[in-house]
């Protein structure tokens, strides 16, 4: 998963049960293309990095995978 990044530890964290199967449906849907993915576990639809990029800055709504998060 190295070529597409995990999610900043504030907007997703690590301990999540989860995580691992979101970060899989993340990857999945940047390789192949896709703007969103659902969420695995409560089936909601989530933007990716990819579709930030495209947006070129932050829209302030606290997205999982935004690229623009500072650390």
């Amino acid at each position: 998963m190295s070529d597409v990044p995990a999610p900043h530890s504030t907007r997703l964290s690590p301990s999540r049960a989860d995580y691992q199967d979101i970060l899989h449906a993340h990857q999945s849907a940047v390789r192949s293309g896709h703007p969103t993915y659902r969420d695995p576990s409560t089936g909601l639809v989530v933007l990716t990095v990819s579709t930030h990029l495209e947006r070129g800055e932050c829209c302030g709504s606290g997205c999982r995978h935004c690229p623009f998060v500072e650390s």
